[in-house]
């Protein structure tokens, strides 16, 4: 079963159809607010964080950085996602209309929560969100008895306890590391990236380049079993030195499992390498994270190399695809999802070369990468706000 099914764009009606679509599917809402708070966050982080504005969430400014790119902007997109395959998976109607309005209104919420001058008021609003989209999920899962998807409302809910660990590590109200809440965070939705990746990515190319990709079951499952060993081993500040051994086994491993998805035919087509490039970051991240286990390297990039490299370049290319398919248009990128494509690989660079011996250049290089990975949530928006807005040009609900 496809984890969302994209079809092919029909006769086209003679009249346009008009009107307000934005709250017509879960991807809609989700991947235009999610796109704009993407655009506004990091630059609004490092004037916060420069003391240029007097606002004050309720984290250290570095903590609310993490915290909002992870559980306001990825999960922003997770749930439009989630949604949207969620009635591809069951059969079953997902949030439309009201219902789906309300839970961007929490979201928003959320977001707004982190000003709030009581921590707790903040944390119950903020950790709302995750939890009743879980539940929606599990629903719908649960009724249509799929499965192979029931371990989704369970990631969310593991999503929204990373989130609680920060609240509470912040706060005093556990002895835990606000720090740790943020990278278990980062490995969830890693590999919540390459277990996807590896459902779409071969099939993508395959259907779109008439390759034959190669696959194997058992190198997939140990790819992927290695691969959250040596993230939690990451995230939870284990031995470094198993948790490199791991992680070398990991991206061995997946750089095999990636091969066989044809990557190199892909270069002339941005809708598929962005989608091939970014989930190699991953594959890099982990021979990072082996080197370092050896002493020879610190592990402080594998940070960027996962949350821009990978989940950023992985959402500008999803949200493309997914919002051309899913409005009746063709599956085509042009150049200015191209440029947003480039965009988030430059924001990447510009991210990890201060961690090379250039410190002295970091701030002129965090402020060169915000733009970068801003622009490239720009250039989105331009094309891609009023397809989300409008019905479908194919005159189809949705």
């Amino acid at each position: 079963m496809a984890i969302i099914r994209l079809e092919e764009p029909r006769v086209m009606p003679k009249t346009p159809p008009k009107g307000f679509a934005l709250f017509a599917f879960g991807f809609r809402p989700f991947y235009l607010f999610g796109a704009a708070f993407a655009a506004i966050a990091v630059p609004l982080w490092i004037v916060v964080l420069a003391g240029g504005l007097p606002l004050q969430p309720v984290l250290p400014a570095m903590l609310w950085h993490g915290h909002e790119m992870l559980f306001g902007f990825v999960a922003a997109i997770i749930v439009g996602f989630l949604l949207t395959a969620g009635h591809n998976w069951t059969g079953l109607a997902t949030p439309t209309g009201a219902p789906l309005a309300a839970l961007l209104a929490l979201w928003l919420a959320g977001r707004g929560a982190m000003f709030c001058t009581n921590p707790a008021i903040a944390a119950v609003i903020d950790l709302a969100f995750l939890p009743v989209v879980a539940l929606i999920l599990a629903r719908l899962v649960l009724r249509a008895g799929s499965r192979r998807n029931y371990f989704v409302p369970v990631l969310l809910l593991a999503l929204a306890g990373c989130n609680a660990v920060v609240h509470a590590g912040v706060n005093g109200w556990l002895d835990v590391s606000p720090q740790a809440g943020l990278h278990l965070a980062v490995a969830l939705v890693t590999l919540l990236e390459t277990v996807i990746a590896g459902r779409i990515v071969p099939s993508f190319t395959a259907n779109a380049l008439k390759t034959v990709p190669w696959r194997h079951r058992g190198v997939d499952l140990a790819a992927v079993t290695l691969t959250a060993a040596a993230l939690a081993g990451w995230a939870l500040e284990l031995a470094p030195a198993l948790t490199g051994i791991v992680a070398a086994g990991a991206a061995l491993l997946q750089a095999v499992r990636i091969r066989g998805w044809r990557p190199g035919a892909t270069v002339g087509t941005p809708l598929l390498w962005i989608l091939h490039v970014s989930h190699g970051w991953i594959v890099v991240a982990l021979f990072w994270l082996a080197l370092a286990g050896s002493g020879a390297v610190a592990a402080t990039p594998v940070l960027h190399l996962l949350t821009v490299g990978a989940t950023g370049g992985l959402i500008v290319g999803m949200i493309t695809r997914t919002a051309l398919g899913h409005t009746g248009r063709l599956l085509k990128a042009g150049r200015i999802e191209a440029a947003a494509y480039w965009l988030m690989q430059v924001a990447l660079a510009l991210r990890v070369l201060p961690q090379f011996g250039l410190p002295a250049n970091y701030h002129a290089f965090l402020g060169a990468s915000s733009l970068a990975w801003s622009l490239a949530f720009v250039l989105y928006l331009w094309k891609y706000a009023p397809i989300l807005i409008n019905p479908r040009v194919d005159g189809r609900p949705g």
